[in-house]
């Protein structure tokens, strides 16, 4: 891993004192933030494996027990639209320690859950709180200098995509031998000592002040509006995961149908081969660094295109195995240097374009979760993949015609 040394990381920040901007950011921060992305994130992934636990000992039905994911998600994208754009008005580490101890308090919550209802309510906050991995993102940015800025984003994308790798296989293994509740029980112990980890090294970052939250909230549409490069990337973004989210949704059903005929247990195991995507992302930031971002976004959505031609049939598992390995890289690239990209954009504004970005994103995974399933259904596995292949050249054709390469309106940029 290759973090520029600073001075920083000679003489460790003063916690108590606001960093400056571009000053430049330790190795060793780094790495706890990645660490912090990948535990963050893993607790909106922990349910998947244990919904069968949970219809057993708070005997109720599959339907409710996937409320816990479904509200869990929902939490995640309330808590980008009302929480992450104060990472722009209070101090960067105040908010994330005070949603880290409510995430570690909801996490016990869970571990001690006596129905459904609780359960379901503070897996909600779960995901509310999770959001404050978009919040230590952007500050890291903030921190970094310009020539490593795309490195930092990289090896933090990279921690929270192995968190979301790991998360439910770590669930599987704690559930089997000790049962679901150690699972949250572990995870709010985690998370308490992470809070406390960021409140002591994390230093503060400065933020605007004198602004209301009203204000704050609305200025996030301001943006959109009058940004154009903002709205490339949020499009491109969203389509990219859509293109991911369509793929994952059907793959199981093309899975445990002829000719393959897999259990759920050998479908789980395609999910190891998101790791691809997690090793291609600080890669990909160090192209942000090198000021090739922009050709290098178009080479990876022709990858894109590419893995859709691959896994076009499903018949063949080498073919079918190569292209969500290069659907992955290439959706995960360019969602890594999206990133970056973004974060050229003044550090007083870079929580709001966050919450912009993401939510964008996430709507962009909405889609295609739902197309996913009607599309199969409709059309089988050549009318997704053939979906997927529209999708990725609407994405290049946006990068062909876009005229802003740089976040040209920064300087104007609202509040």
């Amino acid at each position: 891993m290759s973090i520029r040394q600073s001075p920083g990381d000679t003489k460790q920040p003063d916690p108590g004192t606001a960093a400056a901007p571009g000053s430049g950011i330790p190795r060793s921060l780094v790495l706890l933030l990645a660490v912090a992305c990948g535990l963050i994130v893993a607790n909106n992934y922990y349910a998947q494996p244990l919904l069968p636990d949970f219809t057993r000992s708070l005997h109720i039905s599959s339907s409710t027990a996937g409320l816990a994911v479904t509200l869990n998600q929902l939490g995640y994208a309330a808590g980008l639209v009302l929480l992450v754009p104060l990472g722009d008005l209070l101090a960067r580490r105040s908010v994330v320690t005070v949603m880290l101890t409510v995430d570690a308090l909801a996490l016990a919550g869970a571990a001690v859950a006596p129905n459904a209802f609780t359960l379901i309510a503070v897996l909600t906050v779960v995901g509310i709180t999770g959001s404050a991995i978009n919040i230590l993102i952007p500050a890291a940015a903030t921190l970094a200098a310009d020539d490593q800025r795309g490195r930092v984003v990289g090896t933090l994308m990279t921690g929270l995509l192995l968190g979301i790798l790991l998360a439910r296989t770590v669930a599987g293994a704690v559930d089997q031998a000790v049962g679901w509740r150690w699972v949250y029980g572990l995870a709010a112990v985690v998370i308490a000592g992470l809070a406390v980890a960021l409140r002591l090294r994390m230093p503060d970052v400065p933020a605007t002040r004198g602004a209301r939250y009203g204000r704050l909230l609305a200025s996030v549409g301001s943006l959109v509006r009058t940004e154009p490069f903002l709205r490339r990337r949020m499009a491109i973004g969203a389509i990219g995961f859509c293109c991911f989210q369509l793929l994952w949704t059907a793959l199981p059903f093309m899975l445990s149908g002829a000719p393959h005929h897999y259990s759920a247990a050998a479908i789980g195991l395609f999910g190891l081969l998101g790791a691809a995507g997690a090793a291609c992302a600080q890669p990909a930031g160090r192209l942000q660094d090198k000021g090739v971002a922009h050709a290098a976004t178009g080479i990876l959505l022709l990858v894109v295109g590419v893995a859709w031609a691959l896994t076009t049939g499903g018949s063949n598992l080498v073919l079918l195995i190569a292209g969500i390995l290069v659907l992955d890289i290439g959706v995960q690239g360019v969602h890594v240097l999206n990133q970056a990209r973004i974060y050229g954009y003044p550090a007083r504004i870079r929580s709001r374009v966050t919450t912009a970005y993401m939510t964008s994103y996430f709507l962009g995974g909405s889609v295609g979760g739902a197309l996913g399933v009607s599309l199969y259904t409709a059309a089988g596995w050549g009318g997704v993949c053939a979906a997927g292949g529209v999708l990725t050249a609407a994405a290049l054709l946006l990068w062909l015609t876009e005229s802003h390469r740089t976040p040209a309106g920064a300087a104007t940029a609202p509040l």
